[in-house]
């Protein structure tokens, strides 16, 4: 029997999705998905930087995460805003090595009824604001001279297209290719960059919607016949943010019961 020697030694499950010692930023971390994100981090070990707008949605969800969470006001929007979040943390000594662009939003009209305000307000969130947090965030990891992953949101509306969502679809599209050349920038600085690609996820937003014969009908085109839950993008968040997934980059994880491989 060959000798283990650290190469060929497998370590533990707990050890590989560890993020003991690391630190998470999650932007749109006021409710919804971004929470549930942070939620996942902190149970893994890290500590977590809640950031969004909101400073006094952030503060109590902060509070409730006890120790090793904090909030910080964050608006994707605003270059500055997002300089001095970041600079704030350097200040401490605090590195995020764990980045995740969660903050989106969506223009539910028609292309033909969409203003440009309209449009420019989901791109300047949905892209420009992604790029501009992991642009920063990776200026500081390569001052610093640490690894880290970069987690995007898309969503399977980035791969497949939905009516009255032009510019939410063409944004998470947008993402899918922003994430893989930021990979091949950021990799010789030991930063990874990947995509989770959620399918329907069931959120207090959205159950009334599902539970309309309209969203129920939805729901039977997903071949696992149900929606998903935010546990489901648990193991995937974690296998993207930890050593478990230390060769992986560039690449996109769909989390959706099988709905975008559905037969049209």
């Amino acid at each position: 029997m060959p000798d283990k020697t650290p190469e060929t030694a497998f370590p533990s499950a707990a050890d590989l999705f560890s993020l003991a010692g690391r630190t998470a930023l999650i932007t749109g971390a006021s409710g919804g998905l971004g929470l549930a994100f942070a939620r996942m981090l902190h149970g893994a070990g890290a500590h977590v930087v809640l950031a969004a707008r909101s400073e006094r949605r952030l503060a109590a969800a902060a509070a409730a995460f006890g120790e090793r969470a904090e909030a910080a006001r964050l608006d994707v929007t605003d270059d500055a805003s997002i300089g001095a979040c970041l600079a704030g943390l350097a200040s401490r000594g605090v590195v995020a090595d764990i980045i995740v662009n969660n903050a989106g939003i969506a223009t539910t009209k028609l292309a033909v009824e969409q203003s440009a305000e309209d449009w420019d307000a989901v791109v300047a969130v949905n892209l420009r604001g992604a790029f501009l947090v992991a642009r920063e965030a990776a200026r500081h990891l390569i001052a610093a001279g640490r690894p880290g992953s970069i987690i995007n949101i898309s969503s399977i509306l980035g791969i497949r297209v939905g009516s009255h969502l032009t510019s939410y679809t063409a944004t998470k599209a947008g993402l899918l290719h922003l994430t893989q050349s930021l990979a091949v920038e950021l990799a010789r600085h030991r930063i990874r960059v990947n995509a989770l690609a959620p399918g329907y996820i069931e959120t207090e937003m959205n159950a009334g919607f599902f539970a309309t014969e309209a969203g129920q009908a939805m729901i039977r085109r997903i071949p696992q016949r149900r929606l998903g839950t935010p546990r489901d993008l648990a193991g995937p968040l974690l296998l993207l943010a930890s050593e478990a997934g230390a060769h992986m980059t560039g690449a996109t994880i769909v989390v959706d019961g099988g709905h975008t491989v559905n037969a049209v």
